[in-house]
């Protein structure tokens, strides 16, 4: 297997009933994450980022399932490979926290009130490895020490509620690499953070990411995260994949219009424009698409194809993709009419 982890047409079903087809909340999401790489995951809320990489931990509920069809494959550190959607729930458990952990965006509500910071730290070790007492203790200890706590000894004896939001992200840092796992997934690790502590977790994770060797997925909608700590970007947009290139192709040979707003949605001290620029109209709901582009209806260069045909994700160039039909050109129109 050349990749970490491989998803191919993956989709994700929500259940309405036996007599009722499903909506597919994301489709045809193929993605290939490099090992030892930084691969972004951007777009505005309910575009279906988190769900997608809640899927490769197998952490999706009912009603929500992994559909038909669907493959997500990941390399071991034993050398074996292993279709994800078709472990079993044993499987999965051996998986996560070891092989596959997740920072998740909202430590306050991640971590248990009810346990002290080392009982949560010891508990991933507890369940992956045959540490005594003293050693999982040792280990949160010097895991502690590494994502820069100040006072390790007492902070391991605190209660959740005793620590601030950037020194709770520390620790679910910490709980999530404790095991050296090969895959992290970072989904908004900074949305509640203020900004210099953002910055401070930002400089922390590319720290651990190059001293691990752990491929990490961040999950964010903010494209200064992006340019910040990641190699590789997919855009996504009402549950598909709209653009995938380089983080600098992303920024300097943008492709799709629904890329180019959300780089001109942000702001700069040094720019000179007075209003904010935001991207007309919302994101259409799950099951409401179009037959054609789902982003015709907020794009400022909408053509008449594009309300007709869905575009499929075509390369512009050597490792950009892009799913419009700006790019798509004529070789594209004569596939779709051919099918």
């Amino acid at each position: 297997m050349e990749h970490l982890l491989e998803m191919r047409d993956l989709s994700i079903d929500l259940y309405r009933g036996k007599r009722t087809p499903p909506v597919k909340l994301v489709e045809g999401v193929d993605l290939s994450i490099g090992k030892k790489r930084s691969f972004g995951v951007v777009g505005e809320s309910g575009c279906g980022k988190s769900i997608t990489c809640s899927s490769i931990m197998g952490l999706l509920s009912f009603p929500l399932s992994v559909g038909k069809g669907s493959s997500i494959r990941f390399a071991c550190s034993d050398g074996q490979e292993v279709e994800i959607t078709s472990l079993s729930p044993a499987g999965l458990r051996r998986l996560r926290g070891k092989e596959i952990s997740m920072i998740f965006q909202e430590p306050m509500t991640a971590l248990d009130p009810m346990y002290t910071i080392e009982a949560q730290i010891a508990e991933a070790l507890s369940f992956h490895t045959a540490m005594t007492k003293g050693e999982m203790h040792d280990a949160a200890l010097e895991m502690l020490r590494k994502v820069k706590i100040p006072r390790p000894d007492q902070i391991l004896k605190d209660y959740p509620h005793h620590l601030s939001g950037g020194m709770l992200q520390r620790v679910m840092i910490a709980i999530a690499l404790i095991n050296n796992p090969r895959l992290l997934i970072a989904d908004e690790p900074t949305t509640a953070l203020d900004v210099t502590i953002q910055a401070q977790i930002l400089d922390l994770m590319n720290e651990l990411r190059d001293g691990y060797d752990t491929s990490v997925i961040m999950i964010t909608h903010d494209l200064g995260v992006i340019a910040e700590t990641c190699e590789e970007v997919a855009v996504f947009y009402a549950g598909q994949v709209v653009e995938q290139a380089s983080v600098e192709a992303i920024f300097h040979e943008t492709a799709h219009p629904y890329t180019s707003g959300l780089l001109q949605s942000v702001t700069s001290l040094d720019s000179a424009q007075k209003e904010l620029y935001t991207i007309r109209g919302a994101v259409p709901t799950a099951g409401n698409f179009s037959p054609g582009c789902r982003f015709a209806d907020r794009c400022s260069r909408c053509m008449p194809v594009c309300k007709e045909k869905a575009p499929a994700l075509t390369q512009v160039a050597p490792g950009h993709l892009c799913r419009c039909w700006l790019h798509a050109g004529a070789e594209n129109m004569g596939k779709e009419e051919a099918v």
